[in-house]
C-alpha cells in the first residue's frame, strides 16, 4: 500500500525497467513480482537503508552497472511523528526524521545526478504538504519536509535545463502513516490509530494508486510540482494569501497544547459522531496489521 510500490507500478504500466530499493528484501521482491507482471521488461531489487550515504552510493553504483544508464530518480522514503514538540520526552531519538525524510533524499541525489545530466534526466522528490502548511503534531515531520521542497526548488534551479526537478507536495494518501505507523513522543515506532485520527480527522485520503498515477504523469510531463490531494492546493493558496484564516481553523479543529488530551481534538470528536471514516478513509488504513520496521 506504500506509495513507492503504486509509483514503481505506473513505471512498468510504461514498460519502464526499475531499480527497486527498500528495507524490506521480502517486499521488495515482491513488488518487482508484479511490476514485470505490469509490463516492465527489468527490475533490479536492491535492500538498502536510505539514510546511509555509503548505502545510497552503491545501490546508484548498481543500477547504472545493471541498466548503463539512470531516466528518472524518484525520492520517496519517509516516516512521520505524530505528538506535540513539548511532550516529545527523547528529542535525540527523532534524528531519523531528517536522516531519512531529508538526507535520504539528498545522498541519493549526489550520486545520481552525474548520471542524470548524461540522460537529460528527471527527479522527483516525495516531499508533503506539511512542508507548506502549519500542522499540529507534526512540527518536526514538517520542518523535515520543508527542508526536502526548500533543497529541491533551490536545486532546480542549477540543475536547468540539463535535468527537470518535480516535487511532490502530498497531503493525506493512502499508506502505512495515514494507516497510523509513525514516531511517538519517545520516538519510537509505534502503530497508533487514535493519533492518526486526531492528526486527519474530518479531511479525506486519497487513494494510493491515484496518487502515484499523477505523480507518474506528471513528472514524466515536467511539470514542476504535484499536489495531491487536489483540493490541498486551496489550502496552500489560503495559507499564503490569508494565514490567519488557516490559524484559526487550526485552531478550532486541533489540539495545540501540551498535555491536552488528544481525544479532545474537535476534528476528531466530529470525525466519530458522523463515523466518517467509513466514508472520508480508505477500508485499507483502517487495519491495524502492518510491519513496524
Amino acid at each position: 500500500m506504500e506509495s513507492y510500490e503504486h509509483i514503481a507500478y505506473e513505471y512498468a504500466k510504461k514498460g519502464a525497467s526499475l531499480v527497486l530499493v527498500a528495507r524490506r528484501e521480502n517486499s521488495l521482491r515482491e513488488v518487482a513480482r508484479k511490476a514485470v507482471q505490469l509490463g516492465s521488461p527489468d527490475v533490479l531489487a536492491v535492500p538498502a537503508d536510505v539514510s546511509k550515504v555509503h548505502e545510497c552510493k552503491k545501490f546508484v553504483e548498481e543500477a547504472v552497472n545493471h541498466f548503463g544508464r539512470l531516466d528518472h530518480l524518484v525520492c520517496n522514503a519517509g516516516i512521520i511523528s505524530f505528538c506535540a514538540f513539548e511532550d516529545i520526552t527523547g528529542i535525540g531519538n527523532f534524528t531519523p526524521l531528517m536522516d531519512i525524510n531529508f538526507w535520504g533524499s539528498i545522498y541519493t541525489t549526489s550520486f545520481a545526478i552525474p548520471h542524470l545530466k548524461k540522460t537529460k534526466g528527471k527527479i522527483i522528490a516525495n516531499a508533503s504538504s506539511s512542508g507548506w502548511l502549519i500542522s499540529p503534531t507534526l512540527s518536526l515531520y514538517g520542518a523535515s519536509k520543508a527542508a526536502v521542497i526548500n533543497f529541491y526548488e533551490r536545486l532546480r534551479k542549477e540543475l536547468e535545463p540539463d535535468v527537470k526537478v518535480t516535487i511532490a507536495a502530498l497531503g493525506f494518501i493512502e499508506s502505512e502513516m495515514s494507516q497510523g505507523k509513525h514516531l511517538d513522543n519517545e520516538g519510537v515506532v509505534k502503530v497508533n490509530q487514535e493519533m492518526r485520527d486526531v492528526s486527519i480527522g474530518i479531511l479525506p485520503i486519497l487513494s494510493v494508486g491515484k496518487c502515484a498515477e499523477s505523480i507518474v504523469n506528471k513528472a514524466c510531463r515536467g511539470e514542476r510540482y504535484v499536489i495531491e490531494p487536489p483540493w490541498f492546493k486551496v489550502l496552500i493558496l489560503i495559507q499564503f494569501l490569508c494565514p490567519t484564516l488557516l490559524e484559526w481553523a487550526v485552531h478550532f479543529l486541533y489540539v495545540t497544547k501540551s498535555g491536552t488530551p488528544v481525544t479532545n481534538a474537535r476534528n476528531k470528536k466530529i470525525l466519530d459522531a458522523i463515523g466518517g471514516k467509513k466514508f472520508l478513509y480508505p477500508s485499507s488504513i483502517l487495519s491495524s496489521q502492518i510491519k513496524k520496521d
